[in-house]
């Protein structure tokens, strides 16, 4: 029952992505946006990874579709059409794409026990962070100890990027505020 359910939740992840590729309504991207992190942190769940489903609905669902809608405000509803066929820029990500898929040939085969990840670190971290650490989540224990300068520099980025974010937003609407006073002052 488990791969039925995941292969459902693909599927609709798979239908949300060709919409939000179809549509020229900016607003209801945004609602697919929101949906397809929903159904992505719901995966997660599925796949037993519950920190990142709770980072996936936070992050995804609820902070990034409030500033789409933010910048929905700041700009208009519907897509324009392009002028012109973009044939370069679809030529540099098929490239592109093709690189990254010849990129992969050297990957190991995924979850063979031999892998280079399972054979050094991975161990230590499975059978000795409860004792070093005393936290009984082995993720929580590597993100919160073993790695914590990386999730602290994280955690700077994210807040670095939400503030420029703010800022954005903030010098957007003092030149509305401008404009509409300026004709406000027109006789």
């Amino acid at each position: 029952m488990e791969p039925l359910i995941d292969i459902l939740l693909l599927a609709f992840l798979v239908i949300v992505a060709v919409a939000v590729i179809r549509l020229r309504d900016l607003f209801a991207v945004v609602m697919l946006f929101g949906i397809y992190s929903l159904v992505s942190a719901a995966l997660f769940v599925a796949l037993a990874a519950p920190d990142v489903a709770f980072t996936e609905a936070v992050v995804g669902a609820g902070i990034s579709t409030v500033l789409m809608l933010a910048t929905l405000v700041m700009t208009s509803r519907h897509e324009r059409r392009p002028a012109h066929k973009p044939w370069l820029p679809l030529a540099m990500v098929t490239v592109t794409g093709a690189f990254l898929v010849y990129g992969t040939f050297d990957i190991p085969t995924f979850g063979k026990a031999d892998n280079p990840v399972h054979t050094h670190v991975a161990d230590r971290y499975l059978q000795e962070s409860g004792e070093e650490i005393g936290v009984p989540n082995v993720v929580t224990s590597v993100l919160a100890s073993y790695r914590g300068f990386d999730t602290f520099g994280e955690t700077v980025v994210v807040f670095t990027a939400g503030m420029g974010v703010l800022v954005l937003l903030s010098r957007g609407r003092r030149r509305r505020e401008d404009e509409d006073e300026e004709k406000e002052a027109q006789p």
